[in-house]
């Protein structure tokens, strides 16, 4: 493991995930000082967090066939730089270019550093699971940041929130420049023989992960847009309550993360990802069935926990899948399974206004359970050595 490494890569990936985070955050400035309807802030956040799940795949495929490290830096300050000028635009189609730039950027900058990441890692899941709670950390400053810098009118002050990025690339540049080309060049020159000697893709394994994945998000991204709702509205509990509910869920999800990337080097990654949907079950069906808010945020805490346990295992079981392509399993895992959870959310949307929020949450209970049986399914599959590009994009 090259600890030195991992945690630039784990620092690229916190401010990469805060630019990520503050598309959401900037939204109720921009509705405060410009006017913007809701539909106008959807299709903000359409721009953004769709297109980016789309072409997330696209870039993985590139950084499969030509190898570049800068797509790293590249990827957070292109992010940035959406960022930036969406909140210096004074049109709606600026604004909206510019967000869609920001959603261009964070896909660059996922298939790469993820398959750089679990090189430097040495195929620890610990390792995995550092670098994606990194990710995790940087969104979560997101809100404060935008508060911070814009709140109260000020979105022409938006330029100071590219100084993260700056401040990271000085960091990513001064790194690589000391380690020199040397180590480059050799992955390089590897490349072409040992790319003939990876093991082929399986596809059938991969596209069973993919479902299961999908799975995931739905629940994922169900659970985060209306638990909130679940403990003010149903079981009458406080503002507070609500609040706190999804602060713990995040934070549980960060911890699960971490436990399980620990869990997964000591009784591998199949025992991890089985036990994570297995234990969600019962912690989902405790948030549907909870007879009060307190009861409910026991239950959300354990939820959390146990939805990011299989999070660090699933990443590199992808890899492992398609080890001619780490990049592009990285991308279509990561980018456009998880979005599927987003694109099907006003689904559930109009089931909770029709039949309440008891039956959605009992539907997505039900998509658990079968990503649950699609987890059951899946078959480990180790990969020794780390593919030529992953090595390359690790050492360039």
């Amino acid at each position: 493991m090259n600890k030195r490494r991992l945690g630039l890569l784990t620092g690229t990936h916190a401010v990469n995930d805060l630019y990520q985070g503050l598309v959401p955050a900037l939204l109720p400035f921009m509705v405060l000082e410009r006017g913007y309807s809701y539909t106008a802030v959807s299709g903000l956040m359409l721009a953004a967090t769709g297109l980016s799940s789309v072409v997330q795949p696209l870039f993985g495929l590139y950084a499969d066939r030509h190898p570049r490290s800068w797509l790293v830096p590249t990827g957070f300050l292109v992010a940035a730089l959406g960022v930036v000028l969406a909140g210096l635009g004074q049109s709606y189609l600026l604004t909206w270019i510019a967000m869609a730039l920001c959603g261009l950027g964070i896909a660059a900058y996922h298939p790469p550093a993820t398959v750089a990441a679990r090189a430097a890692g040495g195929g620890s899941q610990k390792a995995m699971s550092v670098f994606s709670v990194g990710g995790t950390i940087g969104a979560s400053f997101a809100p404060v940041l935008a508060a911070t810098v814009v709140g109260g009118g000020r979105l022409s002050h938006s330029y100071l929130l590219g100084v993260p990025a700056l401040a990271m690339g000085v960091v990513w540049f001064a790194a690589n420049a000391r380690r020199g080309a040397a180590s480059g060049n050799a992955a390089a020159a590897r490349k072409a023989g040992d790319h003939l000697m990876k093991p082929h893709n399986d596809w059938r394994a991969f596209g069973l992960l993919v479902a299961t994945i999908v799975g995931w998000s739905i629940p994922y991204v169900t659970v985060m847009s209306m638990l909130s709702l679940r403990i003010t509205r149903d079981l009458q509990g406080s503002a507070l309550q609500g609040a706190a509910a999804l602060t713990m869920f995040t934070a549980a999800g960060a911890v699960g993360t971490l436990l399980g990337g620990w869990l997964g080097d000591r009784i591998g990654r199949m025992g991890t990802i089985r036990a994570g949907y297995l234990l969600a079950l019962p912690s989902l069906a405790g948030i549907v069935l909870a007879p009060s808010a307190g009861w409910a945020l026991a239950c959300t805490a354990l939820f959390g926990l146990c939805m990011f346990l299989p999070f660090a295992a699933q990443v590199t079981l992808a890899q492992d899948y398609l080890p001619r392509n780490p990049a592009t399993a990285s991308g279509i895992a990561l980018g456009l399974a998880l979005s599927v959870g987003g694109l099907v959310s006003p689904l559930f949307g109009m089931l909770s206004d029709a039949r309440g929020l008891g039956v959605t949450l009992t539907a997505v209970l039900c998509v658990l359970c079968v990503a649950t049986v699609f987890a059951l399914r899946l078959r480990n599959r180790a990969i020794q050595a780390m593919p030529a590009d992953a090595e390359g994009a690790a050492a360039a």
